[in-house]
């Protein structure tokens, strides 16, 4: 069997500068040997993106998906250096939520998906009813917390859903925070109008994060007491945000990082099925929503955004960016740390994963990625 010609790149270390050369060939990377110089590419941990939606034209939400088309948006990811993601599934009737969460689940059997996919995200239904608070997620599935409800999403997946998104208002919220927790679930608030006191208590219950934590609410708020200063002032929560400049203005992500602190935030995408795709109609579940050249996802005929287009790469670059960080510790944002805060619940994915890792060349503010692989499996190189 005749082996193809290698391709060899040179890139230094994202934190500590040291240089590596690289060799690829026939789909795997068969050297990394440490060298004298400098190089004009970079490389580190690989993205892992805990709130994805759907991407490249591919809805995870949506009734008619199949684990071949899942596969296919998850591959996608592989070019913007996305090594990893938890494929998330919003608030729906049980029946469907357990349909799209068996695909996805079906979808890690596919050629080389399994170990990009650790686990799942469910975004809902046990969140506020209240308008801006609930966002795109359909009034009329919205429910108070149901652990049948719960037991039935992770049959669905072999007990493969390992973060779950809810409003510590919601009845029953606080003791199942609890029982998330003894399972080893990453408990996260969201879609809420809570108050201190309660997310005080939602801590203690367990809960760990806020899940994009400046949307999912609404537009006018008290000045102090409302559900983003509750959560910012928390300190035993870590924050997601979405850095693709429209969910969150440059110095509102800005003062976020520097009160949560870089160790407590993590970016994620919350994209949809316009990401890595061309302007467009897309689905998100039961709605249609257009993209156009600038981006943003918008129900036709509204100026309202809903969604996001984002991809890890530039989540990351963005979030260097804005929050006037180092790229390393933005890096980190997108890479090691959404691993530690499920490590931190118990998970133990960060234990067992085959590691990712990706080369970039960085310049003017943007990361365009060069090369992605997973242990030694090859995933994407450009050209």
């Amino acid at each position: 069997m005749k082996m193809s010609s290698p391709t060899k790149l040179r890139a230094a270390h994202y934190r500590t500068g040291e240089t590596y050369d690289f060799t690829f060939r026939d789909g795997k990377l068969v050297e990394q040997k440490a060298v004298r110089g400098r190089a004009e590419l970079v490389f580190g941990p690989g993205f892992f993106d805990l709130q994805n939606n759907g991407y490249a034209g591919v809805d995870f939400n949506h009734p008619s998906l199949t684990a071949e088309r899942a596969a296919e948006g998850i591959r996608g990811m592989w070019r913007q250096g996305c090594t990893h993601v938890l494929p998330t599934v919003i608030t729906h009737q049980p029946e469907r939520m357990e349909l799209l969460l068996r695909t996805l689940h079906a979808a890690r059997k596919e050629e080389g998906i399994g170990g990009s996919v650790p686990g799942f995200h469910v975004e809902g239904p046990f969140i506020s009813p209240a308008d801006g608070a609930r966002g795109a997620h359909p009034l009329h599935a919205v429910r108070p917390v149901s652990v049948a409800l719960w037991k039935g999403l992770q049959k669905a997946t072999e007990n493969s859903v390992v973060l779950l998104t809810l409003a510590p208002e919601v009845r029953g919220a606080l003791p199942f925070i609890t029982r998330l927790r003894s399972e080893q679930v990453l408990p996260a608030l969201g879609h809420t109008m809570t108050d201190a006191a309660l997310v005080q208590r939602a801590a203690a219950a367990g809960a760990l994060m806020s899940t994009h934590l400046g949307n999912g609410c609404p537009q006018l708020l008290h000045r102090h007491a409302n559900p983003i200063q509750a959560q910012l002032g928390c300190d035993a929560l870590s924050a997601s945000l979405i850095t693709d400049g429209i969910h969150l203005p440059a110095e509102v992500v800005r003062s976020m990082a520097r009160a949560k602190g870089l160790a407590r935030t993590v970016v994620v995408t919350d994209s949809m099925a316009a990401a890595g795709a061309p302007p467009g109609r897309y689905t998100i579940a039961d709605m249609e929503m257009e993209v156009g050249a600038d981006r943003v996802v918008r129900q036709p005929g509204s100026p309202n955004f809903a969604g996001s287009a984002l991809t890890m790469d530039h989540a990351v670059a963005n979030f260097a960016r804005m929050a006037g960080i180092p790229l390393a510790d933005a890096w980190d944002a997108g890479s090691l740390l959404p691993w530690r805060l499920l490590d931190q619940a118990g998970a133990g994915l960060g234990r067992a994963r085959e590691k990712g890792w990706i080369i970039a060349k960085a310049e003017a503010g943007i990361l365009n990625v060069r090369a992605t692989w997973r242990g030694k499996k090859l995933l994407w190189l450009e050209g």
